[in-house]
């Protein structure tokens, strides 16, 4: 009934990041932590650790930079169980200086999430933090836009020049159907043979369950999820739908659904997330949701016509 090699991560504080600038309260994050420790979840993304360099300390919150202060105050005094803890950098926007020895850290997984073209930024940020004693994961960003021309090298280079447990499909834009995603996992399999597949989705279609279900059924074995599908735009493949799905008898959905009424629900007050008809239009047509973002904060956030006419010249 279920794989026992199947590894899930929760990014909610990480991708949800992405709707608020990284401002979440430490109680917020200490919530999540918590059901995802008392739920049995093999990873918990706390955020990301980037540049400040790159980034306005004073317009991101803590979350954005991860620094050890912060992690410790997240996570001190919680059971942690088996669960770990992992944080992302950008292979464009971050420094390997920031990457301490693993023993001086909370951390046990570093993700390096890329885009094709900084492929070799990705792999020289993950080979530093193999080094100092990480277990760490590519995750190459926007997969959906990416030719087979440069995507295949890429991927053979992670292969060869990587300690990564795991290369990830990331359907940055919520535009992949599951026809896609079975290409693409295969791919990943051929040319990483020694690599786990992951999968992590956006939910512009409303696919982004049912795809990492098809991720998971053709054999992808690290799986991304978020309490109520909290993330940037419409939102990732609930945790909550995930953990229901995957009938493993370590995880307890209990604490994920108390976490999910009590502390991420409640934010819809101020953050505005889920399946809504301009993200779709940008998942439709493999666009980045920054227009749709930008849309739905105007004064014409209903001209869903007039919004789909505009990206349709820009994409012919």
């Amino acid at each position: 009934m279920y794989r026992p090699e199947i590894k899930v991560l929760d990014c909610t504080i990480r991708d949800g990041g992405l709707a608020n600038d990284s401002h979440f309260p430490l109680e917020t994050v200490r919530a999540v932590y918590e059901a995802c420790c008392q739920a049995g979840v093999d990873y918990v993304e706390l955020g990301y650790r980037n540049s400040r360099e790159m980034f306005d300390p004073a317009k991101f919150g803590v979350w954005r930079f991860c620094d050890e202060k912060d992690l410790r105050a997240a996570t001190d005094g919680i059971e942690q169980g088996d669960t770990r803890i992992a944080v992302m950098m950008d292979a464009h926007k971050c420094d390997p200086a920031d990457i301490l020895p693993a023993e001086e850290s909370v951390v046990d997984m570093i993700r390096v999430a890329t885009y094709v073209k900084d492929v070799d930024k990705a792999i020289s940020v993950e080979n530093v933090a193999h080094a100092r004693g990480y277990e760490t994961t590519i995750n190459v960003m926007a997969i959906s836009v990416e030719s087979d021309w440069e995507l295949d090298p890429a991927l053979e280079q992670i292969e060869k020049e990587t300690h990564a447990v795991a290369c990830y499909v990331v359907d940055s834009f919520g535009a992949l159907y599951s026809e896609q995603v079975d290409y693409l996992v295969a791919k990943y399999q051929r040319l990483m043979p020694s690599r786990e597949v992951g999968i992590h989705t956006h939910n512009n279609q409303q696919l982004a369950f049912a795809n990492t279900i098809e991720g998971i059924i053709k054999g992808a074995n690290f799986v991304d999820g978020t309490v109520h599908g909290l993330g940037r735009a419409s939102g990732n493949c609930p945790l909550e739908l995930l953990l229901g799905f995957l009938k493993n008898p370590k995880f307890d959905l209990r604490p994920v659904l108390d976490c999910a009424a009590r502390t991420i629900q409640p934010l819809q007050k101020d953050i505005e997330w889920g399946y809504m008809v301009p993200y779709m239009i940008t998942g439709i047509l493999n666009q980045h949701p920054r227009a749709a973002i930008s849309v739905l904060k105007s004064g014409s956030r209903d001209g869903y016509r007039a919004f789909y006419d505009r990206l349709l010249e820009l994409v012919e």
